[in-house]
């Protein structure tokens, strides 16, 4: 995966709809997103929570911005 394309702005969203989003995604990003987005908690933690690499949180976390960016 590469990341040429720049972040997904979420930011036009509201908080229901960004939880609504994130509750929508597959099962393998969605803990990562409701951790990061919604939890509000560090990527470390998350990260250490879910025993994942950091890079790997980071891949899924890019992954579920641009679903999120490409549904709403």
């Amino acid at each position: 995966m590469t990341f040429e394309d720049k972040e997904p702005d979420l930011s036009r969203l509201t908080p229901e709809q960004l939880r609504a989003a994130v509750e929508a995604l597959p099962e393998a990003i969605r803990a990562v997103a409701r951790g990061v987005l919604i939890e509000k908690r560090t990527m470390s933690d998350v990260s250490q929570d879910l025993g994942i690499r950091q890079a790997e949180l980071v891949t899924r976390l890019h992954r579920a911005k641009q679903v999120i960016a490409a549904t709403n």
